[in-house]
């Protein structure tokens, strides 16, 4: 067996099991915070009153506006200058989660504003109060819509988490560069990392797939398409 064959196969393991460990809770927690944060923004941009559309905004422009990589530096690196003393993992959940936070809410402000006016005034006419008109007629009609947009999110999240490294989060990233300080073997190990990810990818995207299929049913977009 090749030498490199067999560094990748004694990589594998470590190198999943930080993906198990680390990586895909990371991702899982980051973006179930992020996804209710960012509906709760956008919300409150939508109909919240002036002061917290304000603060809102400002939180929006501030994480849309700064690397990622550089968010996650002044939480981990930067709050102790503060006296706030994180772990790197609870650190890197915090980051990921505002940055998450303000790329959907800007998804579901959107997807939210393109519900017709008249959708509104139907709930309205049968008797619906405004939180029952955004849970039961807005809402349904509103995440078919987001679907796609939220899944390339999620996806992108995936890769994404791999600038927890620079954090000293030991996810799959990280461990690929240890295992690279002892080997000396950087571009068989990175490739090895990458087409993990590139597998997390794609099994991600033919789920996103099916999902859309699944929202486009009754949206009419599949009976349109033939």
């Amino acid at each position: 067996m090749p030498s490199w064959l067999q560094l990748m196969l004694d990589s594998l393991l470590p190198l999943l099991r930080a993906g198990l460990i680390f990586t895909i809770p990371l991702t899982l927690l980051s973006f179930g915070l992020g996804l209710a944060l960012g509906l709760l923004t956008a919300i409150t941009r939508l109909f919240g009153p002036k002061p917290l559309v304000a603060v809102a905004r400002f939180y929006v422009w501030i994480i849309r506006g700064t690397p990622l990589l550089v968010q996650l530096f002044v939480i981990f690196y930067g709050l102790p200058s503060l006296g706030i003393l994180l772990d790197a993992f609870p650190a890197a959940l915090i980051g990921f989660t505002l940055n998450i936070g303000a790329y959907t809410s800007e998804i579901i402000r959107a997807v939210i504003s393109s519900v017709p006016r008249g959708q509104w005034e139907a709930a309205y006419s049968i008797g619906m109060s405004w939180g029952q008109a955004m849970r039961r007629t807005i809402l349904p009609q509103a995440t078919r819509v987001a679907v796609p947009p939220l899944s390339n999110t999620f996806i992108s999240l995936v890769k994404d988490t791999s600038l927890a490294a620079a954090i000293t989060v030991p996810e799959l990233f990280q461990t690929a560069q240890r295992i690279v300080a002892t080997t000396y073997e950087p571009l068989i190990l990175y490739i090895e990392a990458a087409l993990i990810y590139l597998a997390l990818s794609s099994v991600l995207s033919a789920l996103q797939v099916r999902l859309e299929n699944r929202f486009a049913r009754y949206g009419g977009f599949l009976e349109a398409r033939k």
